[in-house]
């Protein structure tokens, strides 16, 4: 009896054993990309935007709209003293009208012969003139209005009325409300997916984030002037865009889509990644054995909420581990819970 006992405590001891050496692990399938989604944060931002300022110097005789004021094209918006301008306008247009009167006299003088080519010549060079000045007087009295370049709201104004100004001194800026260009950054990394003819660009405005706008890529830096990264612009067609009034400084999510077919690239969830201190990255693929097997991969760009492209020897439809990697070993066996 006592031998019965031993020899049931000596196997049930080897099966605890055995059973020790057999790690349990839950598996993912890797899968195949076809098409990969990566995310930016963007914004809406001006179509039509420019800071006003008059070309000639004077006293502000009015600012005639405020800040969030909404003007049409060609509208007033602000306007200098005219007087010192309108004097200089009349003396010029005196000394004109002087010298077209006397290069008439001459012209017909010169029917005439009573006058030398040389006087009617001097005469037709002072009229010229003359013209010239009055013309860029009367141009000058229309500079001492400002008006709206195009239909906008008035973002900001910068002086007030009666104050002196210098010519080029910005004195509003005017926005267009309604916008179909969206902003963003991108990495190094990922710049060249502006290159390819295939991608594909779509935003969602978080005021309507039930809507995926289709976009074009417009124009895109080849530098950075900050460590932000390149800067984008994409435009969204006026015929989409319209009917819901987007305006500038609206945030939303940039969506890029590009094809990863040809490429030969599939996907995993980052958890299934090994990354060793010694440095690399693989995963481990679990054999028809249920053994498991270290594969060197390269990792792609992260998409999604946890999944990673990678490359290298390994398929679409192979199993590899996602949970537990970092407690492997080469060849070890393993029991898959979740098959």
């Amino acid at each position: 009896m006592f031998f019965v006992l031993l020899l049931a405590v000596a196997c049930r001891r080897q099966v605890e054993s055995g059973d020790s050496s057999v790690r349990y692990v839950k598996i993912v399938e890797v899968e195949a990309v076809d098409y990969v989604d990566r995310d930016f944060a963007g914004m809406s931002t001006a179509d039509d935007a420019t800071t006003l300022a008059f070309k000639i110097s004077g006293q502000v005789a009015g600012v005639d709209v405020g800040k969030g004021d909404y003007v049409k094209r060609g509208e007033v918006l602000a306007r200098l003293d005219p007087r010192d301008v309108e004097l200089q306008v009349a003396s010029d247009r005196s000394q004109y009208i002087k010298a077209k009167s006397q290069f008439e006299r001459m012209s017909r003088l010169l029917e005439h012969e009573a006058v030398s080519q040389q006087e009617y010549e001097s005469a037709e060079a002072s009229f010229i003139q003359a013209r010239s000045v009055y013309e860029n007087s009367e141009e000058l009295l229309s500079q001492t209005k400002i008006r709206a370049p195009f239909a906008g709201v008035v973002e900001r104004t910068y002086v007030d009325t009666y104050e002196r100004v210098q010519a080029g001194q910005a004195i509003l800026r005017l926005v267009n409300p309604l916008s179909t260009t969206v902003e963003f950054t991108i990495s190094e990394k990922s710049m060249w997916v502006l290159a390819d003819s295939t991608t594909r660009y779509y935003v969602t405005f978080d005021n309507f984030p039930d809507h995926r706008f289709s976009a074009r890529l417009d124009s895109y830096a080849k530098t950075s002037s900050d460590a932000y990264g390149f800067p984008v612009s994409l435009k969204i067609s006026k015929q989409e865009a319209e009917p819901y009034k987007i305006s500038p400084g609206m945030t939303c999510q940039v969506t890029i889509r590009t094809g990863e077919e040809s490429r030969n690239v599939v996907a995993l969830p980052l958890n299934a990644i090994y990354a060793p201190s010694q440095g690399g990255t693989y995963v481990w693929r679990v054999t028809a054995d249920d053994e498991v097997e270290r594969v060197k991969v390269e990792l792609g760009t992260p998409f999604g909420r946890d999944m990673v492209t990678v490359s290298g020897d390994i398929k679409a439809g192979e199993k590899v581990v996602r949970a537990g990697v970092y407690h492997l070993r080469e060849g070890e066996k393993v029991r898959i819970i979740n098959r």
